[in-house]
């Protein structure tokens, strides 16, 4: 009878509240460091906030009245300009490179290194001042025949203009940068998968377009992200030119006003929000190339926020029904 008994109780323990106290007990996990670290940077943030609200010398006043100054305005419309005509110049020859770099051909391969050492090895700052200077080298520039007759000639010193000689600059240099990723998002792909291919008769092309690429593509779009918002910020450096992008238009306007730091802030604001926007860019890119790899995709921001009011609403309902 007793362990009928016993047995009975433990099964209707579930059921009716009883406890079986041969049961372990559940103790929730508690993470005490976790909350102090999270104390610890709300306090710091706080006080990031404070300082900035309260700093007289920001001079808020004067940030908010060039944010959208006609100026400023030029001035990020032509560092976008610029950086979109590197990008493309860049990455297409980037590409270029790659490939000779992953030919069977020695003498592809060693031009193509040796680009990527000379232009990886001299400072952005002194490219785009040789590029500025180029017809003090070379007065002129003739078509023709290699070490024969030519052509036609003319003359470089007004062929390349400030503008022309920074996007060149910019793009030699990002030519050589994106050449390494591109390469390495190519060696990521495992040849058993080429040599599958070739077994069943793919073409080369095919192969490239529609097994290589997709794949690589997961290794190269962080990397070309980061290097492209390395590139916006880096057109800063043709202000030496007197080229009137962002920076340089934030320059001379606290040199006739004498606001420096608030001048600076406009300009860092503009940076803050153009590279934020190329990071949500990169992470729809990011998602796109991940379906082969992940089971499920990541949610979206705005899956996430109707997720976590979904989540918040089911909150709330239980509370009313517990009540």
């Amino acid at each position: 009878m007793t362990s009928t008994t016993d047995s009975k109780t433990a099964l209707a323990a579930p059921d009716g509240g009883a406890e079986d106290p041969s049961a372990p007990k559940i103790v929730p996990v508690r993470h005490p460091w976790r909350w102090v670290s999270v104390s610890v940077a709300l306090v710091l943030v706080a006080q990031l906030v404070h300082a900035l609200a309260t700093n007289p010398g920001l001079e808020w006043g004067t940030f908010r009245q060039y944010l959208f100054d006609p100026s400023v305005l030029h001035g990020v419309w032509l560092t976008l300009q610029l950086t979109f005509y590197a990008v493309l110049a860049g990455f297409a020859g980037g590409i270029v490179l790659a490939f000779m770099r992953l030919s069977t051909n020695p003498l592809l391969r060693v031009t193509a290194y040796a680009y990527v050492w000379v232009v990886r090895s001299v400072p952005l700052l002194v490219q785009v001042l040789f590029w500025f200077n180029i017809s003090y080298l070379y007065s002129r520039l003739s078509v023709g025949v290699p070490f024969g007759p030519e052509f036609f000639s003319f003359s470089t010193t007004n062929l390349v203009s400030s503008l022309s000689a920074a996007v060149i600059a910019l793009s030699v240099n990002e030519a050589a940068f994106a050449s390494e990723i591109v390469r390495a998002g190519v060696l990521s792909v495992g040849h058993g998968q080429l040599e599958a291919a070739a077994a069943l008769g793919i073409p080369r092309r095919r192969q490239l377009v529609r097994i290589v690429l997709p794949q690589a593509m997961r290794t190269i779009a962080p990397n070309a992200t980061n290097q492209l918002i390395a590139l916006f910020k880096n057109t800063s450096i043709v202000s030496v030119m007197a080229i009137m992008e962002l920076f340089y238009t934030v320059q001379v306007i606290y040199g006739r006003t004498s606001r420096v730091v608030p001048m600076l802030l406009v300009a860092t604001a503009w940076y803050v929000l153009l590279t934020t926007l190329l990071s949500i860019f990169q992470y729809y890119v990011e998602r796109r190339f991940a379906k082969g790899s992940a089971r499920m995709l990541p949610p979206t921001p705005v899956q996430r926020l109707c997720l976590a009011v979904r989540e918040l609403r089911a909150a709330a309902a239980g509370e009313r029904t517990l009540r």
